[in-house]
């Protein structure tokens, strides 16, 4: 049994060779026959992120479905791994096979053809980022730390920070990174930087700013629009037809140790009303050429960078899901568990990328939602297809996905906020796992009635 067989309505998407690749470069080969063989636990690992509401032994016979309908008829059923065998699975193959199956496969796909994915000629990306909880368990704790509170109290979780670097235009993501809390966004965005080069336009919060950032972008030849803070100051070197302006941006002082010297940029500063209230905001970017790229037309496609937001809320609230996003108690395990987790959603997009390309509309019409419920639906039934028929099944899924096109964004904004119902019970906090009481045995008494 394996990977194809088990979610062989990917197979167009995480062919066998890649992950035949991976499994050879991670040394994650099993060394004798197996029940649950490497390829089918990275099967299983996508999977969980498919039914992340499910256990994994139901996510398993969920990547079964279609298949037993061959086996009954040959009289043979199928055992069922129990949940501590998965476990030694899991711990057997390790993260390094998932980590590499996503270097080998998440790419951008954006053509020219592509609506909202290009400007200028320029593939548009973004780096963003975000925290979330994983299991308190004293080895998650260990490795990944808890956020900082207030002196006397402790976090309820340990929390893991991902960074992704993200497509615009198809919402792929084509590269992540995870770490510990403790090791801050700035930093792990600057290693991102790996996955851009020439011909894309890469986008970045406040946050990421950094004299290192820009640096380092422009090293990877491609070019940048970034929102800078309200506390940088920039000096007017020359104003421009469009009102932007040219300056530069001075070295750190660790950078300026190592030789670095300062970068000429350009400026663009343009005003939002928010509420009635006037807030200023100010890009910098490498693109020079004021009639290519007009600050206004800056300033509208800046607000592009929100995709990768929305590609966060995909992954987060619609794909997983769970309260506690991350179920594995181990370290290797959690890394194992996210990288599944993000080739799900690749896998995802991807379908959704390739109807939309036949459809010729932006991938961003068609519902995330939908298209999961509709892969969850298609695995049983590519699972029971002969070869010859998957190109026709294939055609059956993409117009499944067509049909479930959303309509155009209303040009309105909507508030922030969070409704949440307030518990009437403590916190719960590590010291009181084992402070539980035996169960009373209960005695009964016939009470006589004078």
């Amino acid at each position: 049994m394996a990977f194809s067989q088990s979610v062989s309505s990917l197979g167009t998407i995480i062919p066998h060779d890649p992950i035949a690749q991976a499994i050879e470069q991670s040394q994650s080969q099993h060394q004798r026959k197996r029940s649950l063989p490497t390829d089918v636990v990275v099967a299983l690992l996508i999977g969980m992120s498919f039914w992340a509401t499910d256990s994994i032994v139901d996510v398993f016979k969920n990547l079964m479905a279609g298949l037993n309908g061959t086996w009954i008829r040959q009289l043979v059923r199928l055992k069922t791994p129990t949940s501590s065998s998965i476990s030694e699975a899991r711990q057997r193959v390790g993260p390094a096979v998932m980590t590499r199956l996503f270097e080998l496969v998440a790419r951008p796909m954006a053509t020219v053809k592509t609506k909202e994915a290009f400007l200028g000629g320029l593939r548009l990306m973004a780096i963003d980022g975000t925290v979330f909880d994983v299991p308190d368990t004293e080895t998650n704790s260990r490795v990944f730390g808890y956020p900082g509170t207030r002196k006397g109290t402790k976090a309820a979780f340990p929390k893991a920070r991902l960074v992704l670097l993200v497509e615009l235009g198809t919402h792929l993501i084509t590269d992540a990174l995870i770490s510990p809390y403790r090791i801050g966004e700035r930093v792990r965005s600057r290693k991102l930087l790996r996955g851009v080069g020439p011909g894309m336009l890469v986008m970045w919060d406040r946050g990421l700013h950094s004299f290192r950032m820009v640096l380092e972008a422009l090293k990877q030849k491609c070019h940048i629009l970034g929102r800078v803070p309200a506390n940088v100051k920039f000096e007017v070197v020359k104003i421009l037809p469009d009102g932007s302006y040219l300056s530069w941006i001075a070295p750190d002082r660790k950078s300026k140790k190592k030789g670095a010297t300062r970068k000429p940029v350009r400026v663009i500063e343009y005003v939002i009303e928010e509420n009635g209230v006037e807030q200023v905001y100010r890009l910098i970017t490498d693109l020079v050429d004021v009639d290519l790229f007009p600050a206004l037309l800056l300033a509208q496609e800046y607000h592009w960078r929100w995709e990768a937001e929305n590609t966060l809320d995909e992954m987060k609230t619609h794909l997983n899901g769970r309260k506690t996003l991350i179920r594995s108690n181990n370290p290797r395990e959690v890394i194992q568990e996210i990288y599944g987790w993000l080739l799900a959603h690749y896998c995802i997009r991807c379908l959704m990328f390739k109807a939309a390309e036949k459809a010729e509309i932006s991938p961003l019409r068609l519902g995330f939602t939908g298209t999961l419920r509709i892969m969850r639906r298609a695995v049983p039934l590519f699972q029971q297809a002969v070869p010859e028929e998957i190109n026709l099944f294939m055609s059956w899924l993409i117009a499944e996905i067509l049909d479930n096109q959303i309509p155009a964004r209303e040009g309105i904004i909507n508030p922030r906020v969070v409704k949440k119902s307030r518990s009437k019970f403590n916190a719960a906090k590590p010291y009181h796992r084992k402070q539980g009481t035996k169960l009373q045995q209960l005695t009964f008494k016939t009470v006589k009635v004078a």
